[in-house]
């Protein structure tokens, strides 16, 4: 186990400059992995299912972030995709167990960031 003395904080990035360089950073490293594949794979099928999969990743991220918190259950913000996988499973859990109405009363603190920061 590390020593506790020597263990990094994270915390959030206040900075708008940082938080747009950030950004930036994950626009190139997209591109650039996106057009590495396709010059290693020169089809128009790999450039479109490429595509594909880029904008689906995106829409399930809205989808996890926006659309659950704004439209599904408004008193929950996500921390991350491991909260929102947590947060589903759970779900689905109490849908089984016919406990849905239950689920925003039983929600631990664990899962949530109330702040919503979801910056990846």
């Amino acid at each position: 186990m590390p020593d506790a003395s020597r263990l990094i904080v994270m915390t959030d990035i206040t900075s708008a400059r940082l938080i747009k360089l950030k950004g930036l950073l994950f626009l190139i490293l997209g591109l650039g992995a996106s057009v590495l594949l396709v010059l290693e794979h020169r089809t128009f099928k790999v450039a479109a299912l490429l595509a594909i999969a880029v904008w689906s990743f995106c829409r399930f991220y809205y989808f996890a972030f926006y659309v659950i918190g704004h439209y599904v259950d408004a008193t929950f913000r996500f921390s991350g995709l491991g909260s929102f996988a947590r947060y589903w499973l759970r779900a689905r859990k109490h849908e089984a167990e016919g406990n849905g109405a239950e689920l925003s009363r039983s929600r631990g603190s664990d899962d949530t960031d109330r702040r919503g920061d979801s910056s990846g």
